[in-house]
């Protein structure tokens, strides 16, 4: 599954200055999704569609799409773990904005 060009339009990424983490994180309303909420990482801001690793972040924090070392998958659950709330409510539209869902989340 590689993104769709589109779709980064409305992603927000999230740089390693914001988040503690050793890659940058890609997160974004439900849109038309079918799925459940997910987060995409890159290794930089200006990845490609398929250079981006897709994960699941409930119930638990797993890849669903391509490869992430188990220490950078430990980071993002640790991450996650600390942002949950606020990754929810940005992707339920509960956070309209992105200037909304930053001011709530924390760094590792």
């Amino acid at each position: 599954m590689t993104v769709a060009l589109e779709d980064l339009f409305i992603m927000s990424n999230l740089p390693g200055r914001l988040t503690g983490l050793p890659f940058v994180v890609w997160i974004s309303p439900k849109g038309g999704a079918r799925h459940d909420v997910r987060v995409k990482v890159s290794l930089g801001p200006r990845a490609k569609p398929g250079e981006f690793v897709t994960v699941a972040i409930r119930p638990k924090v797993r890849v669903v799409d391509g490869r992430m070392s188990a220490a950078d998958l430990a980071l993002l659950t640790r991450w996650v773990n600390l942002n949950r709330k606020a990754l929810v409510e940005f992707w339920d539209g509960d956070l309209e904005y992105t200037p909304d869902v930053l001011a709530q989340l924390r760094s590792i």
